[in-house]
């Protein structure tokens, strides 16, 4: 039959209470650059520094990616270990828990960056039917007040900015001087202005 074997371990004792001992003397020994000790110290880690960083970033290969970054970082950092401020369990995990939390960060910051991009260039959809219409009625518009100027003024304007004719050419074709063309052209745009209701 079994026996009961009684642990002179008090339930409520923390297990970094009992391992910290063992761990704080192999983080000394990875700190002078131990790799069998470092070995040690991630054989009897890795298991909770990849749980506490699976559990924040919920993607496998990211976790197994940020568990690598921080085990280099203990390698690279482990003199910088003070057992007066904790534990190295728990120097480890803070580690852990701070680089896991860099790097949710890091993707949310990326992925709101693409977003704000993607919205930037995404080709607003718009009506073409309403678009030509729309330019179809303001052609009709000028028409009609194009009817109601002058001859003179009529003939200046349609010259010049329908057929793209510049003031002395202008000039030339009605046979009038160049400061009578001018005059006849501000003319004939205020009275379009005018007629279309444009404002100044």
């Amino acid at each position: 039959m079994l026996e009961a074997v009684t642990s002179e371990i008090d339930k409520d004792t923390d297990v970094d209470d009992i391992v910290p001992a063992g761990l704080n003397e192999i983080l000394g020994r990875v700190a002078e650059g131990d790799q069998a000790a470092f070995g040690q110290l991630y054989d009897q880690t890795s298991g909770r520094v990849f749980g506490l960083v699976r559990r924040l970033l919920k993607d496998s290969a990211q976790s197994e990616e940020v568990t690598q970054e921080i085990f280099l970082e203990v390698w690279q950092n482990a003199k910088r270990y003070d057992p007066s401020k904790g534990s190295a369990t728990t120097w480890i995990l803070t580690m852990a828990h701070r680089r896991a939390v860099d790097r949710i960060r890091s993707s949310q910051s990326t992925r709101d960056r693409d977003q704000k991009i993607g919205l930037r260039d995404l080709e607003t959809e718009y009506d073409s039917v309403s678009e030509s219409v729309e330019i179809r009625v303001e052609h009709e518009r000028v028409g009609e007040a194009l009817k109601r100027l002058t001859e003179l003024q009529r003939q200046a304007v349609t010259l010049a900015y329908y057929g793209g004719y510049s003031h002395s050419e202008v000039a030339q074709m009605l046979k009038v001087p160049i400061g009578t063309v001018k005059t006849r052209l501000r003319d004939g745009m205020i009275r379009l202005r005018d007629e279309l209701g444009v404002t100044s």
